[in-house]
């Protein structure tokens, strides 16, 4: 019986990241994932599962390595920053020069079948995860008198995310980084900071 090769399954999974990126969930077949890995598809059902398990094992190690800006976002002290923190790294994620455009998240959930139903609710867990943190920064943001009274946490945390995801599909259909960090200004001007 032959040995199987030996591979860098931290480089093969990265190469998964960027099939993903760039093809979604569904559009990503195995002859991708085998071709861009250079490893057969045994190899990478014994490291990485099937094609759902490797997809979330690739949406792990894209937050780990394109998504810090927003935990770092969430530790600004104005919401205002906040809010502009989490738009502008989704807009120079969205917009990498060595990356697919748009956000994993976002392309791997925009076609999914009734068969890929569980990839499609659990991506939008995450977003609902995103969300929830934003919200409570924002909840924390009124309490100390950043925000005006009258603003809506929730609602701006949902607004935030829905710019961010919006950018994300005008990235895929070829928005620069410089229209996309247009778009975010724009949407902050109306922010609805306490006068301090």
């Amino acid at each position: 019986m032959g040995r199987h090769r030996e591979f860098d399954t931290e480089k093969a999974l990265d190469a998964v990241v960027a099939v993903f990126w760039a093809k979604g969930y569904e559009g990503a077949s195995y002859a991708d994932l085998t071709a861009a890995t250079g490893v057969a598809r045994p190899g990478l059902y014994a490291a990485f599962g099937n094609k759902e398990d490797m997809f979330l094992k690739a949406l792990d190690r894209y937050d780990e390595r394109f998504m810090g800006f927003f935990p770092q976002a969430l530790l600004e002290a104005r919401s205002v920053e906040v809010a502009r923190k989490t738009l502008r790294g989704a807009a120079e994620v969205h917009t990498g020069a060595c990356t697919p455009a748009g956000c994993l998240g976002i392309n791997g959930a925009l076609a999914c079948s009734d068969e890929a139903e569980a990839i499609r609710a659990g991506l939008a867990r995450r977003r609902r995860g995103a969300e929830t943190l934003l919200a409570a920064r924002f909840v924390r943001a009124r309490e100390e008198g950043d925000l005006t009274a009258d603003a809506d946490p929730f609602a701006l945390a949902r607004f935030v995310m829905t710019v961010s995801q919006g950018m994300s599909v005008q990235a895929k259909a070829g928005a620069t980084r410089e229209q996309l960090l247009e778009v975010a200004e724009m949407a902050l001007a109306g922010w609805p900071s306490a006068t301090r």
